[in-house]
């Protein structure tokens, strides 16, 4: 069956970086969105960036836009979520997800991984 692998969480300070990678198998990887959606502690998960199958096109949380980057290497079957000048409040587990269209739209999303922890001290 289809398996996401997400690693790259972590502790880090304030203001740092890390950078979030998720590994697919058993999924023609190049013909899917992915996605990356993360939930805090308490709070409903919600969506975080988008990527078309291209990584031509890619859609940002306001939340995240300007500060986060999600790209692909499509060779690799691997999806990255870079992040950078990290808040306490992107504290949360982080969930990469495959959908097979319409990389605009937040919903629709078929496959996911177990996620990863990211923690922001302040």
């Amino acid at each position: 069956q289809v398996q996401l692998v997400e690693s790259g969480g972590g502790l880090v300070q304030a203001g740092g970086s890390l950078r979030l990678t998720c590994a697919a198998s058993r999924l023609p990887f190049s013909s899917y969105v992915m996605g990356w959606f993360r939930q805090a502690p308490g709070k409903e998960r919600e969506f975080v960036a988008a990527l078309s199958w291209s990584g031509i096109s890619t859609y940002y949380a306001e939340s995240v836009k300007g500060r986060f980057t999600i790209s692909r290497d499509n060779a690799k079957n691997t999806v990255y979520l870079q992040m950078n000048s990290l808040k306490p409040d992107d504290t949360a587990v982080y969930y990469c997800a495959a959908k097979e269209y319409n990389w605009s739209s937040e919903g629709g999303y078929k496959y996911w991984g177990q996620g990863t922890q990211v923690t922001v001290s302040s």
